[in-house]
């Protein structure tokens, strides 16, 4: 697949991801979910999405599944935390709503998904030809 399709695949996927993402978010926090709880369970059903869809659709991964698995999940678990960091610090220090706060951390983990899923879980395996 060549670059700029592999890009905008991953674009609508990440999307879909997001959307989830924010669903889930918005209603844990309609249900007066701390923001907290609400976002890790919101990243837990984005993480699921995401997996099933840059493996078949964006990256066509024919990597061994349970590998890449625990390394996306792996990867994936280091923006949580970073998501969740940045949360904390506009959410509790600099006083912003959830949802906002939300929307502005979300710009720095698709970024970091999306360089972590190319060069780290979904790279292409070396191919011996010999």
């Amino acid at each position: 697949m060549n670059h700029k399709k592999e890009f905008i695949t991953y674009l609508v996927s990440g999307g879909i991801t997001t959307a989830a993402n924010y669903v889930l978010y918005a209603g844990l926090l309609f249900l007066e979910v701390p923001w907290l709880a609400a976002n890790s369970a919101a990243w837990a059903g984005a993480v699921i999405t995401a997996y099933i869809l840059n493996r078949r659709w964006v990256f066509r991964s024919r990597n061994r599944m349970t590998a890449e698995l625990a390394s996306f999940v792996g990867l994936r678990f280091l923006t949580l935390l970073t998501e969740n960091l940045l949360l904390w610090l506009l959410i509790d220090e600099l006083k912003l709503a959830p949802f906002p706060a939300k929307l502005i951390v979300s710009a720095v983990t698709v970024t970091g998904n999306y360089l972590l899923s190319k060069y780290r879980i979904f790279k292409k395996e070396a191919v011996c030809h010999g």
